[in-house]
């Protein structure tokens, strides 16, 4: 069999629990309930959906936001049944250098070895689009900080703290708690029947989904990934790396966890979130309005910081298509300073460079399909809060806005046909 890799998920590790832009989230403080100490002999059991389907799988876990080293063991991946069941025959363990455990030092990520989904007789089925895999692992020990994603905007599991290893369980009751963030898990790949084409989505709260709904799958990027399987089927995959506050080129590298719930900078993530990806032939890059409403910071800098994002992403990715992105509206919004008019006046600036500029392959004119001409902010049908209910905050689309993003994109220029 011919490998070929490709990136079906991602969420990006945002940084230590809790300091993240969390949605929803449940109240962990008995299972965590000092943070700086983490987990302690505890099962995970982590719910992600794959854009694409194969017939190997591989994972990769993370302490890219820890301080010591964790050992995780009891690794096994299913088709996820409902709730935090696995559809029973489906469970398969995974192992890193064939042990069934591993321990990652602190920065560092590690990517197992392939497990076969024989559960599977045709990757192709279009019966698979939606179903979502169970990622299960078991921490041995306190794990000190741990790495997550914080908005995963899809409920995944966790066993009571002290257990022990249930990652082999097909039953939900082994896992009773619920939470809305992605613990050390940062990425799955598929290994295809074809080659097949991977697109990042690379970004912000915007594409992070803030404001779409739990477990609705509405962000922007999965409207469009729906939309590139509807044209070319299961050779395309479409991964989500935004990051609810992040910026382009802040905070400054010693920023406390606390003070950086973005995590690190778009620039200082590049490697970690793109280049190390599977695959990966097209990057949509959606990002700017924090650098404006967290920072006095000028346009000119934030395009500097694109222009050198742009060319470190070709360098490292020889014939990448990179797609520029304009920024939607944020005046008026109730978030931090992001309603202010000097924060629009820099977006337009910023937004005049992404349309006239030569350093993309192409663009997506985002803030044209957002835009209500009479006031200068979001239409006001895509403001609303489609999540946790409520007025909405001016900044973030709701499920109908980000439909209208997905609409805007001209599927056609993310591929290479």
């Amino acid at each position: 069999m011919v490998d070929h890799w490709a990136a079906a998920w991602s969420a990006s590790a945002q940084g230590p629990y809790p300091h993240g832009r969390e949605t929803a989230q449940p109240d962990l403080s008995t299972l965590f309930p000092e943070p700086e100490f983490g987990a302690r002999d505890q099962s995970f059991r982590m719910i992600v959906r794959p854009n694409i389907w194969g017939t190997q799988a591989r994972i990769r876990l993370t302490n890219a936001h820890g301080s010591q080293p964790i050992t995780f063991r009891d690794i096994y991946v299913g088709m996820q049944a409902l709730s935090s069941a696995v559809l029973p025959g489906t469970n398969r363990p995974v192992t890193f250098g064939n042990a069934n455990h591993i321990t990652i030092e602190p920065g560092a990520w590690a990517v197992s070895d392939p497990v076969d989904l024989d559960f599977m007789t045709n990757p192709n089925d279009p019966l698979l689009i939606g179903k979502s895999l169970a990622v299960s692992f078991h921490v041995t020990g306190d794990t000190g900080p741990m790495t997550y994603h914080a908005k995963s905007l899809q409920t995944s599991y966790l066993s009571e703290r002290g257990s022990a290893p249930v990652s082999q369980s097909e039953d939900e009751t082994a896992f009773p708690y619920a939470t809305t963030s992605w613990f050390f898990l940062d990425a799955l790949d598929m290994n295809m029947r074809v080659p097949t084409q991977v697109i990042v989505a690379f970004g912000d709260s915007i594409s992070d989904g803030s404001g779409a709904t739990i477990n609705g799958f509405d962000r922007w990027p999965d409207v469009v990934a729906r939309r590139l399987y509807a044209k070319f089927g299961n050779t395309v995959s479409l991964v989500n790396q935004g990051i609810g506050g992040n910026q382009v080129i802040g905070p400054p590298d010693d920023t406390p966890p606390a003070d950086r719930l973005g995590g690190i900078s778009a620039l200082s993530r590049l490697e970690r979130d793109i280049v190390s990806m599977t695959g990966v032939s097209t990057i949509i890059w959606l990002e700017g309005i924090n650098d404006f409403g967290f920072t006095d910071v000028s346009a000119e800098e934030v395009i500097k910081g694109i222009q050198q994002g742009v060319a470190s992403l070709r360098k490292a990715i020889p014939g990448v298509r990179i797609i520029g992105a304009t920024l939607t509206t944020a005046l008026n919004a109730t978030t931090g300073g992001h309603g202010k008019e000097s924060v629009d006046n820099r977006r337009r600036i910023f937004n005049e460079f992404v349309r006239t500029t030569d350093i993309y392959d192409n663009i997506i004119d985002f803030d044209a399909a957002t835009y209500d001409e009479t006031t200068g902010e979001l239409k006001p049908e895509m403001v609303p809060n489609s999540c946790i209910g409520g007025p909405g905050d001016k900044l973030h689309p709701n499920r109908i806005g980000y439909q209208a993003m997905a609409a805007a994109v001209d599927i056609d220029m993310l591929v290479n046909t």
